[in-house]
């Protein structure tokens, strides 16, 4: 009867919790599992989902030899978040997008985050990065060591 009970609590708490959802979207494995855990976590709160991918910014000098890559990679990002839009829809989640250039991904989606007033932010352990944190990816683990708002992890 307690666990019927603390259940109903929690299932309350989470109906008012995540209303807006963050969730890092790369096109790797783990960032569509994230992005089935916001769409979970948005379900059961009536919440909406922004997918945010962050492009590599280069210098200045390599900009123009860089330029016909960075197209290839915005035409990717634009392809994972028009999928990601339609896997939301399907379960009636609204979803948006945010495509954006840093050299610093973390910084980008803390305070992107931060500033937007999201409730929770999502992320997949291992994304499409240089493995540089050994049991999570360095993007997420970055993001948990500096944001203040809750984040879930996902394996």
């Amino acid at each position: 009867m307690a666990f019927i009970i603390i259940l109903i609590l929690f299932t309350a708490m989470l109906q008012n919790r995540f209303k807006k959802v963050l969730v890092g979207i790369d096109g790797s494995a783990n960032s569509i599992r994230g992005l089935n855990e916001a769409i979970s976590l948005a379900r059961q709160s009536q919440g909406i989902i922004t997918g945010i991918h962050v492009l590599p910014e280069f210098p200045p000098s390599y900009e123009i030899n860089m330029k016909s890559y960075r197209s290839q990679l915005s035409k990717q990002a634009k392809k994972f978040m028009k999928s990601a839009k339609t896997s939301a829809a399907r379960h009636g989640i609204e979803f948006n997008e945010k495509i954006t250039s840093s050299k610093n991904t973390v910084d980008t989606i803390v305070g992107f985050a931060r500033k937007s007033k999201f409730d929770v932010i999502v992320i997949g352990s291992r994304g499409l990065g240089s493995p540089k944190a050994s049991y999570i990816g360095s993007v997420a683990h970055g993001i948990v060591n500096n944001s203040k708002l809750p984040v879930l992890v996902v394996k």
